[in-house]
């Protein structure tokens, strides 16, 4: 069941990515284009997407634990630090070239663009290049330490 349900939130994401045409990597370049071919629908889905969070995040917290899981897993770590704006920068600056966030590229696999598959590569590329080299930090780490 648990596995089931994953499919059909994954599925209900993709959907809404298609349908606001969030997976159109020309979309999302032109909200950032603002001195020329601007389109603030972007803007919209963002601020439906805050909204619906908002509220979603309320009414579940209400509740003792999740449905499949024995407690929430809330990031309790609230410090700006260099690793949180770097990764912020980092993402910001992709999106902003290539049109594409995770969102929006996975379910834009299925149209088996070549800039997609290029870009999910890049975007594996990437998480394990981090993996990597955080796990290096972290073992000179404990090595001086």
């Amino acid at each position: 069941m648990r596995i089931f349900l994953t499919f059909l939130t994954g599925a209900l994401f993709g959907t809404g990515i298609a349908m606001s045409g969030m997976a159109n990597p020309a979309k999302v370049i032109n909200f950032f284009d603002i001195a020329g071919t601007w389109d603030p629908s972007l803007a919209f889905v963002m601020g439906g997407a805050v909204i619906v969070t908002f509220i979603g995040y309320r009414l579940v917290l209400k509740r003792p634990a999740p449905v499949f899981e024995p407690a929430f897993d809330i990031p309790n770590n609230q410090k700006l630090d260099a690793k949180l704006l770097t990764g912020a920068g980092v993402f910001g600056i992709g999106w902003g070239i290539a049109g594409f966030c995770p969102g929006g590229a996975l379910p834009a696999l299925g149209t088996l663009d070549t800039r997609v598959i290029i870009f999910v590569a890049a975007l594996v590329g990437g998480m394990l290049a981090t993996r990597f080299v955080m796990g290096q930090i972290t073992a000179r780490t404990q090595q001086t330490g």
